[in-house]
C-alpha cells in the first residue's frame, strides 16, 4: 500500500496490507457479536468497556461471520513475540468482520489499540458522539505488526506535583492508547512522599505535604503560597496497578535513596545525618534542585526502608523496583563521624563506595525477594551487582558503560526525551527548561546509540520518556508537555524506524493530522502545532532556558 493511501496510524505498524477481496469497507453496528476466545477474555472486557461506549455498540457475545473475533495464535508469538499481533478486517478470514490475532493478550490488546485507530476519533470518546443508529465501518485489510521495543516507558515526577488518582488512571489510558507498556512511577522525593506506608503513618502524615510551592524554576522569586501535596492510599495503588494490568501495563514504583529525601527526613529525623544537621527542624522541601539532606548510612535507615519495601513488593508485582540513586550530595557525609565510622567499618575507599555500598544492600535484598533492581546511571559508580538495570539520564553514556558491562538498560537521555524540557524557542512556552527538543527531535531520536556491539545492543531493554514535574502544576500542564511528543516518541519505541537522518517526518506530520482528532476525544491539552493559546502561556513565570544544540554525551 502506498505512503499516502495507508490509513493514518501512530505508531507506525510493521506492515499493512491490501484486502484478499475487492477494496471496500466493513460495517460494525449493533448486531456485531464479539467472540473472544481463550486467553483474550480480558481484551474482550476492555473491548466492551471502551469501545462500547464510544460507539454505543453492545458488542454481545457471540460468533459467526460478521463478529470481531479475538484469538491468541501461538504461531504469532514464535513468528513476532507476545506482543505481536495480525489484524484482518477483509471480511475474508477465519469467516468473521474483524480477526484479531496476538502473540499473547497483549498482542490481541495492541491489535485492538489498532482497531480503534480504524474506527476513527470518535471511537476515543466516553459516549457516542454522532447520530443514533450510526454505523461503524473500517476499511478493508490485514496490518502485521511487533514492537522493536519490550520496554517502552513513561516516567511521571508525582512527588514535585501530586497528581490525583483519576489522572493517573488516564495516563494509563493515554498509554495504552499509543502501545507504551511500562508506567515508571516516580512517589517519592524531596518535596513529597505519595505513597502509604502503614507500618510508617508520618511519611504521608507529615512528607505527602508542604507549605508553599516555587512557582516556575528555582531561580523564580515567585510562589505560590497554597500549602500542596496528596497521597495514594494502598488501596489506591492497588487499583492503579490492577488498572494497569487491564491494559498490559507494567507499574514499576521508585522509592528515591540515598538523595532526594528530605520529605523521609521530615518526617522521620532519625533518617538524616542528625550528627551534622538539626534533622528535626527540617520539612518537607518547597524548592527545586539538589538536595544536601541524604539518609544516613546507618542500620537504622537499612531497616526503615526494608520495611517501605517490604509494602510496596505487597502492591506492585512488577519484576523491576526503582531505588533512584542519583544525584546524592556527599558532603553530610564527609562531615559526620557516623557516617565516617561506616566507611571506615565496611573498609571503603570514600564516601562514593559508602553509596555504592548503600545501593548494594538493596540490590541483594530485591534479588532475595526475586525483584530486580534499577537505578540512574549513578548507580554504576562503585560498581554493581550483576542482576541489576540501568536507566541512562545523563545521555547515552552512562548506557553504553552498563550495556557493554553486561547490565539490561533502559534509554532515557535528558537531551532526548525529557518531556519538561521546551518544545520551541521563543517567549510563548510556558516556564521553558532546557534546551528545545521540538516534534521532530523526539522523532529522530535514536535510542541504541551507533557504535554499541550486537552484544550490549542486545542489554538495550528499551526506552521512556521522562516527565519531571517541578514547572507542572496540574494535568493540563502535564498534557502540554508531553503530547505530542509522546506520539513520536511512541512511534520511536514500537516502530522498526530508519536512522534518525533518513526517517519521513512529512509521512509522520500526515498521520499526526489524524492522530490530533483523537487527542481532541480524549480531552488532551496537547501544545498545538501553531504554537501555544494564550491560556496555556505563564507570561512572566520565569523557567530556565538552555541555547544551541544539546550535547550528544
Amino acid at each position: 500500500m502506498h505512503a499516502d493511501h495507508q490509513p493514518p496510524l501512530i505508531p507506525a505498524p510493521s506492515h499493512v496490507g491490501t484486502p484478499r477481496t475487492a477494496p471496500g469497507r466493513i460495517a460494525l453496528d449493533a448486531g456485531t457479536p464479539l467472540d473472544a476466545g481463550p486467553g483474550t477474555e480480558g481484551v474482550a472486557r476492555w473491548l466492551r468497556s471502551a469501545l462500547g461506549a464510544a460507539t454505543g455498540l453492545p458488542f454481545a457475545p457471540g460468533g459467526g461471520p460478521r463478529a470481531v473475533r479475538l484469538r491468541v495464535d501461538p504461531g504469532i508469538e514464535r513468528a513476532s513475540g507476545p506482543e505481536g499481533y495480525r489484524l484482518s478486517t477483509d471480511g475474508s478470514v477465519e469467516d468473521a468482520a474483524v480477526l484479531v490475532e496476538g502473540g499473547s493478550a497483549a498482542g490481541v490488546f495492541w491489535g485492538v489499540q489498532t482497531l480503534r485507530q480504524l474506527l476513527g476519533p470518535d471511537a476515543y470518546r466516553r459516549a457516542p458522539a454522532g447520530p443514533h443508529g450510526r454505523v461503524w465501518d473500517l476499511p478493508r485489510l490485514t496490518v502485521t505488526d511487533a514492537p522493536r521495543f519490550r520496554w517502552r516507558g513513561l516516567m511521571l515526577d508525582v512527588s514535585r506535583h501530586f497528581m490525583p488518582k483519576d489522572d493517573v488512571l488516564r495516563q494509563l489510558d493515554l498509554l495504552a492508547a499509543h502501545k507504551l507498556n511500562v508506567f515508571h512511577f516516580h512517589l517519592t522525593d524531596d518535596q513529597g512522599w505519595r505513597i502509604e506506608i502503614r507500618r510508617h503513618p508520618r511519611l504521608t502524615e507529615i512528607g505527602s505535604w508542604r507549605a508553599r510551592t516555587k512557582w516556575g524554576h528555582r531561580a523564580s522569586p515567585l510562589w505560590n503560597e497554597t500549602p500542596h501535596g496528596g497521597f495514594y492510599t494502598q488501596d489506591d495503588i492497588r487499583e492503579i496497578v490492577a488498572y494497569a494490568a487491564e491494559r498490559h501495563i507494567s507499574v514499576v514504583p521508585e522509592i528515591d535513596v540515598p538523595g532526594h529525601s528530605q520529605a523521609a527526613i521530615a518526617a522521620y529525623p532519625e533518617l538524616g545525618n542528625s550528627d551534622v544537621v538539626d534533622t528535626a527542624s527540617l520539612a518537607v522541601w518547597d524548592t527545586w534542585g539538589v538536595n544536601p539532606n541524604v539518609l544516613a548510612p546507618s542500620e537504622t535507615t537499612l531497616r526503615f526502608y526494608e520495611g517501605v519495601f517490604e509494602e510496596v513488593l505487597d502492591l506492585f508485582p512488577s519484576t523491576f523496583v526503582h531505588i533512584g540513586g542519583d544525584e546524592c550530595p556527599k558532603d553530610q557525609w564527609r562531615r559526620s563521624p557516623a557516617a565516617q565510622a561506616r566507611i571506615a567499618e565496611l573498609g571503603l575507599a570514600d564516601e562514593d563506595e559508602l553509596q555504592s555500598w548503600f545501593v548494594r544492600h538493596f540490590d541483594r535484598w530485591l534479588a532475595d525477594r526475586g525483584r530486580r533492581l534499577i537505578g540512574w546511571d549513578e548507580i554504576l559508580e562503585g560498581g554493581l551487582a550483576p542482576g541489576a538495570a540501568v536507566s541512562s539520564w545523563r545521555g547515552y553514556a552512562g548506557g553504553i558503560a552498563a550495556a557493554e558491562a553486561g547490565h539490561d538498560v533502559v534509554m532515557c537521555p535528558e537531551q532526548h526525551v525529557y518531556l519538561d524540557h521546551r518544545q520551541a524557542p521563543g517567549d510563548d512556552e510556558p516556564m521553558p527548561i532546557g534546551y528545545v527538543r521540538t516534534l521532530e527531535d523526539v522523532y529522530r531520536f535514536e535510542p541504541v546509540p551507533a557504535g554499541l556491539s550486537p552484544e550490549a545492543a542486545a542489554h538495550v531493554l528499551g526506552t521512556q520518556a521522562n516527565v519531571w514535574t517541578e514547572v507542572m502544576e496540574n494535568r493540563a500542564r502535564v498534557d502540554y508537555q508531553v503530547f505530542p511528543r509522546l506520539a513520536a516518541f511512541a512511534e520511536v519505541a514500537w516502530s522498526a524506524l530508519p536512522a534518525p537522518a533518513d526517517r519521513d517526518f512529512a509521512d509522520f506530520e500526515r498521520r499526526m493530522a489524524a492522530h490530533y482528532r483523537r487527542l481532541d476525544a480524549l480531552g488532551v491539552d496537547y501544545r498545538p502545532p501553531a504554537g501555544p493559546s494564550p491560556r496555556q502561556r505563564r507570561p512572566g513565570v520565569p523557567g530556565r532556558p538552555i541555547d544551541g544544540t544539546p550535547p550528544n554525551v
